[in-house]
């Protein structure tokens, strides 16, 4: 049964008699408790369905939906849920599919013809899986001067940003790389074939046939929403700690659903029901994608299928500005639950998780004991060959492995500490990351993720002088991005510089090569020209113009 904790007063044997309801049962209780932590009154917090069945069997909400108004999360909050969206994306296509309105293996230009032509076709296909080799729309506007929760970003703006880019990260079909412009062009794909926003058409095919009443994908950022959650990130000289939060985008395909944790129940029946779309959009839905090497994606239509605990699951998470969730089905099992939260530190992937075990414990494998037994180290001489920079061998983005006190330390946002549990395999300290390390001479020496990265090659750090920097200042134009970039020598520094970022200082890399704002720029031998990347765009391209001197 649903939890009924909105009640002010405690419910008698005589009224739940009258209601016809039950006391609160141990697995409600037990999952009560994996968000009770959250439920002081005075920060934001996260709101939980379990469906059994297709059935909603709990639903509640713990924290405040709003700080500044003391509002309470309740099962019925509203809330942004990120790339939660693009399973939904996925079905209003699976839709037209059924209409005879497209087909999977149409090319893309064929209805956003704004898509530049790369000399091999786009499918739609290569869209919903991650495929296609299309630079990310986030990434590609961040790098281009976009401020989050600060400057508007329209359908319009990934459109023409789209349209610039003259090449993809590679070939249709021969990797995935996750890229959110895919489902925005597919929502584009939705509204010039039917006439009707993804917002109109969703609600009439999709929303409305379900009574998913409280749900929408949010294309006007103005809009009111009762009863919506308000979004929060950590900021200790905020107002109890946070900080709003809100994105402020008016995109919609990838991101912007608005919905609650009994909708989302809702949605979860239609996989049983199949009242939606019938059993071919169902089947379609979780179609599976092989790559030109042979491998098959665990990756279907805006949905993932992995194992947690030998028990296999499906499902997606979301993350924009403040808000976190997660869609977790256990199809086996005919378990699914939906965590949504509001506050960007929070976890809702292994809360989601956590709750899972509660109604699943006995059909799972006792789970790991978390932390790995350290071996011996690897000798000290072949240490100094693992430090340095690891170059990906397209996109020329690099990482940095530390050697600090005789212990390699893998650095990115914060340092992890390696720890070593084979031959050749590192576990980043405090996750379940695993980092292959082969030493060799110099150059020879490989890293990559496992399972299955590529190898990246190692390069020595590069600490130039300053008459060195120099030869880098100037001003730079990317008609893919349509802006500049200024590089000017500082207090022996080379500065960045544009017209909507913070003014930053270039961390030197490998050769010719610097950190900027989370991606690499990668100079050409004449220096006149550089490529920019980052884990989703790869050398976008930046050229020196000619004649303008570096103080104008």
């Amino acid at each position: 049964m649903v939890s009924k904790r909105s009640y002010i007063l405690p419910l008698t044997v005589l009224s739940v008699f009258l209601l016809g309801c039950s006391p609160e049962s141990d697995l409600e209780i037990s999952v009560d408790g994996v968000f009770a932590h959250m439920d002081s009154g005075a920060e934001p917090g996260c709101a939980c369905s379990v469906n059994q069945n297709g059935e909603l069997v709990y639903s509640n909400g713990f924290g405040m939906a709003n700080l500044e108004y003391d509002v309470p999360i309740g099962h019925s909050t509203i809330f942004h849920v990120a790339s939660v969206s693009k399973q939904f994306t996925a079905m209003a296509i699976e839709l037209l599919v059924n209409d005879g309105l497209v087909s999977w293996d149409d090319d893309v230009r064929k209805y956003v013809p704004e898509v530049p032509d790369f000399g091999t076709p786009v499918t739609l296909r290569h869209l919903v899986h991650h495929v296609s080799g299309i630079r990310d729309q986030w990434n590609l506007l961040y790098m281009a001067g976009w401020r989050w929760e600060a400057d508007v970003v329209t359908q319009k703006d990934v459109l023409d940003i789209t349209s610039r880019q003259t090449s993809l990260n590679f070939e249709p079909g021969e990797r995935f790389l996750y890229s959110n412009t895919g489902y925005t062009l597919l929502a584009v794909v939705v509204e010039r074939q039917t006439g009707q926003s993804l917002r109109e058409f969703c609600r009439e095919r999709l929303f409305e046939p379900l009574g998913m009443s409280n749900t929408h994908f949010h294309d006007d950022h103005e809009m009111i929403v009762p009863n919506r959650a308000w979004g929060y990130a950590p900021d200790q000289e905020g107002y109890l700690g946070y900080r709003a939060s809100i994105p402020d985008f008016d995109v919609v395909g990838a991101t912007s659903l608005f919905t609650t944790v009994d909708d989302m129940s809702r949605w979860d029946k239609n996989f049983y029901t199949m009242e939606v779309g019938g059993e071919d959009a169902y089947n379609r839905l979780h179609d599976k994608i092989t790559l030109a090497n042979g491998d098959t994606l665990d990756y279907m239509h805006g949905l993932g299928e992995s194992e947690y605990r030998g028990v296999k699951m499906q499902g997606h998470g979301g993350a924009d500005a403040g808000y976190r969730s997660y869609f977790l089905r256990f199809p086996d099992h005919n378990l699914t639950v939906t965590v949504l939260c509001n506050f960007s530190s929070s976890n809702p992937g292994q809360l989601a998780q956590e709750v899972a075990e509660i109604y699943l414990e006995e059909y799972m494998e006792a789970p790991s004991e978390g932390e790995v037994a350290e071996i011996e180290s690897t000798p000290a001489g072949n240490l100094d060959n693992l430090a340095g920079f690891y170059v990906h061998p397209l996109s020329k983005a690099a990482y940095e492995i530390k050697l600090e006190n005789d212990t390699l330390v893998f650095q990115a946002d914060q340092p992890y500490k390696l720890i070593q549990t084979g031959e050749n395999e590192f576990v980043l300290d405090g996750t379940t990351t695993t980092l292959e390390l082969i030493a060799g001479d110099g150059s020879e020496s490989t890293a990559r993720f496992l399972p299955d990265d590529e190898p990246h090659y190692r390069k020595d750090s590069w600490t130039p002088e300053p008459k060195e920097l120099a030869e880098f200042e100037g001003r730079f134009y990317s008609s893919e991005l349509d802006t500049k970039y200024h590089f000017e020598l500082m207090d022996s520094s080379l500065m960045f510089h544009h017209r909507k970022k913070e003014s930053d200082t270039m961390q030197p890399l490998y050769q010719n090569a610097f950190r900027l704002d989370g991606a690499t720029v990668h100079f050409g031998e004449d220096l006149t020209t550089f490529t920019l990347s980052d884990e989703r765009i790869w050398n976008v391209k930046f050229e020196k113009i000619p004649g303008i001197a570096v103080n104008e």
